[in-house]
C-alpha cells in the first residue's frame, strides 16, 4: 500500500514539473529544462571538461549542439532563445521590421513594454496622462501590432521593462533577448538575458536561429558579506572601475563564490543590469535560495520547485575555467560613486568630495534621483526610506531636489501601501511615473539653464555627457539609492554618511545609521492596476494602422543590394574624436518621439560626435561644397548627389544603448562603412544587420593616417570571406595615396547580409526560395 501511495504521488508531481508555465501570462508555454539538460549533456561529452554556468545555459540553447563549432571568443553560435522582450522606443522599429518580413505571427513568446516615452515633468499621474495623449498614435500602433502578431502588450504606466521581466518572465536557465542594453538585469534570476538590436529580435520572433559570437567568460569571485552602507550597486561600480567601459566586451560576467549568498535577488539584478556599462554580453548569478525566495514572493513557487530539481544545470561545475578572474572581498568593499561623464570612473564615497574640489567639479548637488531599471526594487526603496526617516526624525529634509522612480506598478503600489512613498515625499521627494524618465533623458528639467555647470547624483546606470538632461555641463554621478538619499539630504558631495555628521533642526549633530530594510515585503506584493493586454488567439483580422502622412511612424523600404563592386572613392562624413556612444550617434531625449520614423529620426545622426577637424559637435566640412554644416544635412547632400560615405571612429565605438537607430540612420542616409579602432558588441552587430561594413584598423595607429579631407576605397569585397582582411586605399588631396589593412568579424551568413543589403532582405530571399 505504501509503495502504491508513493507511486500515486510521484506520477502527478513529475507530470506537473514537466508542465510548468514560463509565466502567468502564457499558461501554455512551458519551461523546457529537459531540452536544456539534453543539450548540456551532448556538449559536455564533446568538450570533455567542466562547464561554467553561462556555458551551460548558452550551449543548452544551441540549435545543433552535436555539430556546432564551439570556441570561446571565436566561433559564432546559432542559438534558440526562449523569448523576446522589447521596450516601446525600440519596439517600433522591431515591429516595423517584423511587418516587413511578411510573417503572420511570432514564433516565440514576446512582449512590448511602454516605458521610454513618458517624460518626467510634474509627477507620476500627470506625466503618465500627458504621455498617453502625446504618444497615442505610437501606443495604438504597438498595441494593434502586438494583437495582430501575437505579442503581449504592457501599457504605459506598467513599469520599466527590466523590472517587469524580473517580476514575471526571467527564471533560472532562461535565454531571453531584449531590445535594450540593460536586458542583462534578468541575470539576477539566473537567466542568460542579452541586449540586442531590433533586427536580432526579428530573427528570434521569426523562428530562425539567432547568431552570437561564442562569449568568453570572466569570473567574478565574491567572498565575505555585504553590510552597512555597502550595497550590491557597489559591487558593479567596483567592477566597472576595474574592467572599464570596454573590459567586458565579448564576454559574459559570471559571479560566483560564497559572497553571492549575502546579496538579494534584486541586488543581483542590479549588478547584472550595469554589466552593460562594461560592454559585457551579459552577466549572471548561480541559482540560490535568494532567487527561490524571490520567485515565491512573485507568485512563481512552481518555477522554483522545478529549478530545484534541475539545480545541477543552474550552477557552475566544480573546476570550471574562466578566461579571467576578479576577486572582490565584500567585507572590505566600500560605498562607491562613479563619474562624471563615464560610468567606469570609480571613487569611494569617502574620497569624492576631495576629488571633486581638486578637479573643479561642482560639489553642491542640485538634484538627487533614485529608481531606474537598475535600482528600483522594494529593497532599494526601503533602504532609501530608512535613511530619509532618520533625517525626518531630526527635522531635516533634502537640501537638493529629490525624485523617486518606482520600477513597476507593483513596486509603486507596494511602497505606497507600506509607507515608503510617504516617507520619501515627506523628506522632499517627488514620485515620478513608473517609467525610465530622467535615466534616458526624458526629463523636462527646469531648475537650471542649458550650459550651466552643475552636479546631480543618481542611482541610474549611465552618466554620459548630456545623458539625463541634454546639458553637457551637468556632472552626473552614479551610486546606490541610499547614498543618493544621504547626499541629497546633505546637499553636497563632501558628505560621507559613514563618518560625517549632520545638524538637526534642534542644532544638535547626529550621524545617519546604515540603512536596514526588508529585501521583500512581509505581506504579498500589491499588484496595483492591471496594465497588461493579452494578444488574442487569432489576430489575423486585426488592422495595424500606419498613416503615410504620419510624422512618427513610417513603413520601411528595403535597403539597396550590394552592387558586386568594391567601394571606391568614398568621402568621409566625419572623423570622430574620442568617446562616441550610441547617444552621440542617435540622441535620445526629445528624439525618442521619432523612433518609428526612420527618415525623421535620421536628422539626429551623429549630432553629438566631436569632429576631429574642428573640435566641434554637429559641424563637418562638406567635401563637395567646402562649407561646414550639420552632420545629417551633409549626409543627405551626399546621398542626393549619389556619393557614398564613411565614418572614422575611435575606441569602443557605439558603446551604451542597444538602439539600432544608430545603425539604421547611417545606412538610410547613404553610409557604407564605419572604420574604428574597436566596436561595442551590440552596435557592431546592428551595423552588420543593416548591410553596413563595420571594420577595424589592423594597426590602431592607422587611425592617424586618415584625414577628414581624404577619399577611401575598400578593396577585396569580391572575395569577401570570414577572417580575410580587406584593404583600404587612402587618397590624399595632394594626389598621394597609401594602403592600410582592415579587419572584420563577419562570418559567412553575415557576409550574405551585406550582399543582400540587410539581414531582413536576406531573410526574405530565403523565404522566397523555400516557398
Amino acid at each position: 500500500l505504501n509503495s502504491g501511495v508513493r507511486r500515486y504521488h510521484v506520477a502527478p508531481v513529475l507530470c506537473q514539473r514537466a508542465k510548468v508555465a514560463m509565466s502567468h501570462f502564457e499558461p501554455n508555454e512551458y519551461i523546457n529544462y529537459e531540452k536544456l539538460e539534453k543539450n548540456i549533456s551532448i556538449v559536455r561529452k564533446r568538450l570533455d571538461r567542466p562547464l561554467t554556468l553561462s556555458e551551460k545555459i548558452v550551449y543548452g540553447h544551441l540549435d545543433d549542439p552535436a555539430k556546432q563549432e564551439i570556441e570561446r571568443g571565436k566561433t559564432y553560435l546559432r542559438l534558440r532563445p526562449d523569448r523576446v522582450a522589447m521596450q516601446d522606443a525600440t519596439a517600433q522599429m522591431a515591429m516595423l521590421q517584423f511587418i516587413s518580413s511578411g510573417l503572420p505571427k511570432v514564433a516565440v513568446p514576446s512582449t512590448i513594454h511602454c516605458d521610454h516615452l513618458i517624460e518626467a515633468q510634474s509627477g507620476g499621474e500627470k506625466d503618465l496622462q500627458r504621455a498617453k495623449d502625446i504618444n497615442q498614435e505610437v501606443y495604438n500602433f504597438l498595441s494593434t501590432a502586438g494583437a495582430k502578431y501575437g505579442v503581449g502588450f504592457w501599457k504605459p504606466g506598467s513599469g520599466i521593462i527590466h523590472q517587469i521581466i524580473l517580476e514575471n518572465y526571467s527564471y533560472p536557465g532562461v535565454m531571453l533577448i531584449g531590445t535594450d542594453s540593460h536586458t542583462p538585469n534578468g541575470g539576477g534570476l539566473g537567466g542568460i538575458c542579452i541586449g540586442v538590436g531590433g533586427a536580432d529580435a526579428v530573427d528570434v520572433m521569426a523562428g530562425i536561429p539567432w547568431e552570437l559570437k561564442c562569449p568568453k567568460v570572466i569570473g567574478v569571485k565574491l567572498t565575505g558579506k555585504l553590510s552597512g552602507w555597502t550595497s550590491p550597486k557597489d559591487v558593479i561600480l567596483k567592477v566597472a572601475g576595474i574592467l572599464t567601459v570596454k573590459g567586458g566586451t565579448g564576454a559574459i560576467i559570471e559571479y560566483h563564490g560564497p559572497g553571492v549568498d549575502s546579496i538579494s535577488c534584486t541586488g543581483m539584478a542590479t549588478i547584472c543590469n550595469m554589466g552593460a556599462e562594461i560592454g559585457a554580453t551579459t552577466s549572471i548569478f548561480p541559482y540560490n535560495e535568494r532567487m527561490k525566495k524571490y520567485l515565491g514572493k512573485t507568485g512563481r513557487a512552481d518555477i522554483a520547485a522545478l529549478a530545484d530539481e534541475f539545480k545541477q544545470h543552474l550552477v557552475p561545475d566544480s573546476g570550471c575555467q574562466y578566461d579571467q578572474v576578479i576577486e572582490i572581498n565584500l567585507n572590505e568593499l566600500k560605498p562607491h560613486i562613479n563619474g562624471p561623464f563615464t560610468p567606469d570612473l570609480a571613487h569611494p564615497v569617502s574620497d569624492i568630495g576631495a576629488v571633486a574640489e581638486k578637479e573643479g567639479w561642482p560639489v553642491d548637488i542640485r538634484v538627487g534621483l533614485i529608481g531606474s531599471c537598475t535600482n528600483s526594487s522594494y529593497e532599494d526603496m526601503g533602504r532609501s526610506a530608512a535613511v530619509a526617516k532618520q533625517a525626518l526624525a531630526h527635522g531635516l529634509k533634502c537640501k537638493s531636489k529629490f525624485t523617486i522612480t518606482p520600477g513597476s506598478e507593483q513596486i509603486r503600489a507596494t511602497i505606497e501601501r507600506d509607507g515608503y512613498a510617504k516617507i520619501l515625499r515627506e523628506v522632499g521627494g517627488l514620485v515620478l511615473a513608473n517609467a525610465c524618465g530622467p535615466c534616458i533623458g526624458q526629463w523636462d528639467r527646469k531648475d537650471i539653464k542649458k550650459g550651466e555647470k552643475n552636479t546631480i547624483v543618481t542611482s541610474y546606470n549611465r552618466n554620459f555627457t548630456g545623458r539625463n538632461d541634454a546639458n553637457p555641463e551637468t556632472h552626473a554621478f552614479v551610486t546606490s539609492p541610499e547614498i543618493v538619499t544621504a547626499l541629497s539630504i546633505a546637499g553636497t558631495l563632501k558628505f560621507n554618511p559613514e563618518t560625517d555628521y549632520l545638524t538637526g533642526a534642534d542644532g544638535k549633530k547626529f550621524k545617519l545609521e546604515a540603512p536596514d530594510a526588508d529585501e521583500l515585503p512581509k505581506l504579498e506584493f500589491d499588484p496595483g492596476q492591471d496594465t497588461y493586454q493579452y494578444p488574442p488567439k487569432d489576430g489575423s483580422g486585426q488592422h495595424v494602422d500606419v498613416s503615410p502622412t504620419s510624422q512618427r511612424l513610417q513603413l520601411l523600404e528595403p535597403f539597396d543590394k550590394w552592387d558586386g563592386k568594391d567601394l571606391e572613392d568614398m568621402l568621409i562624413l566625419i572623423k570622430v574624436k574620442g568617446k562616441c556612444t550610441t547617444d552621440h550617434i542617435s540622441a535620445a531625449g526629445p528624439w525618442l518621439k521619432f523612433r518609428g520614423h526612420l527618415d525623421n529620426i535620421s536628422n539626429n545622426l551623429l549630432i553629438g560626435a566631436i569632429n576631429i577637424e574642428n573640435g566641434k559637435a554637429n559641424s563637418v566640412r562638406n567635401a563637395l561644397t567646402q562649407e561646414f554644416g550639420p552632420v545629417p544635412d551633409t549626409a543627405r547632400y551626399y546621398k542626393k548627389m549619389g556619393v557614398k560615405w564613411a565614418v572614422i571612429g575611435d575606441e569602443n565605438y557605439g558603446e551604451g544603448s542597444s538602439r539600432e537607430h544608430a545603425a539604421l540612420e547611417p545606412r538610410h542616409l547613404g553610409g557604407r562603412v564605419i572604420i574604428t579602432k574597436s566596436f561595442a558588441r551590440i552596435h557592431e552587430t546592428n551595423l552588420k544587420k543593416q548591410g553596413l561594413l563595420p571594420l577595424t584598423f589592423a594597426d590602431p595607429a592607422d587611425y592617424n593616417k586618415i584625414h577628414p579631407v581624404d577619399k577611401l576605397s575598400i578593396v577585396g569585397l569580391k572575395d569577401f570571406a570570414p577572417g580575410k582582411p580587406l584593404k583600404c586605399i587612402i587618397k590624399h588631396p595632394n594626389g598621394s595615396q597609401e594602403t592600410i589593412m582592415l579587419n572584420h568579424t563577419f562570418n559567412e551568413s553575415q557576409i550574405e547580409w551585406f550582399q543582400a543589403g540587410s539581414a531582413l532582405n536576406r531573410m526574405k530571399e530565403l523565404q522566397q526560395k523555400s516557398s
